[in-house]
């Protein structure tokens, strides 16, 4: 069974978490459409993380939308193989956006990537054969202002409270490994969350936003 996150979590931290693990398994048992609702939810996340993760210089090259269409297609072929009994789903699709977004900074730091003209806007992600429902999520997160904000928001925050708000609370690291990346200890840690969370929750985030990050 997989590990819990520290700390008690409560009633709707668990009706939350129980949301999303009856979609995992509507979607491992292969209802119509699970496998969509089930990312919808993350996706409002997931854009987000992009947002902010996505570095400048690449802008051209790479947008958020494209990252989360690309993120659904590879996870949804990768599906079959993820287990909810070992692994959370939000660790497991955050750890899917990081590998392509690594895949994309190194494409872009290659010496073949650099030589190419300035200004071309040639898009890293060949994306094929997306979906419609994809395409139309991907769109409606570029124009979500609330989203826009919140993002803002981040960016304003001390480094160490982004970065945690970053690892753990969207990506799902514990607060060991946060711990561990930032040079900090797990007290420290464990208190900073605590302070960030109340924070989080006095923002008026899209619910769907703050459900991901209480999952």
């Amino acid at each position: 069974m997989k590990a819990p996150q520290e700390g008690a979590a409560s009633g709707r931290d668990k009706n939350v978490g129980e949301i999303t693990e009856n979609l995992v398994r509507a979607a491992k048992e292969g209802g119509d459409g699970s496998f969509g609702v089930l990312y919808e939810r993350i996706a409002p996340a997931l854009y987000t993380w992009a947002d902010i993760r996505i570095r400048r210089n690449m802008r051209a090259w790479l947008d958020p939308g494209d990252l989360v269409q690309e993120v659904w297609c590879r996870a949804l072929r990768a599906f079959e193989r993820f287990d909810p009994e070992t692994t959370s789903f939000r660790f497991w699709i955050f750890r899917v956006a990081k590998n392509v977004l690594l895949e994309a900074m190194r494409k872009v730091g290659s010496p073949a990537f650099q030589a190419q003209a300035p200004g071309t806007t040639t898009r890293l992600l060949a994306l094929q054969q997306v979906p419609e429902v994809v395409t139309g999520v991907s769109q409606r997160l570029s124009k979500h202002e609330e989203l826009g904000r919140f993002r803002d928001w981040v960016q304003k925050l001390e480094r160490s409270d982004r970065e945690l708000l970053l690892h753990h609370g969207m990506e799902g690291l514990t607060h060991k490994e946060v711990a561990e990346r930032l040079d900090l200890g797990l007290d420290a840690v464990t208190k900073r969350w605590q302070r960030l969370r109340a924070r989080l929750e006095q923002q008026a985030l899209p619910q769907e936003v703050l459900s991901a990050l209480l999952d």
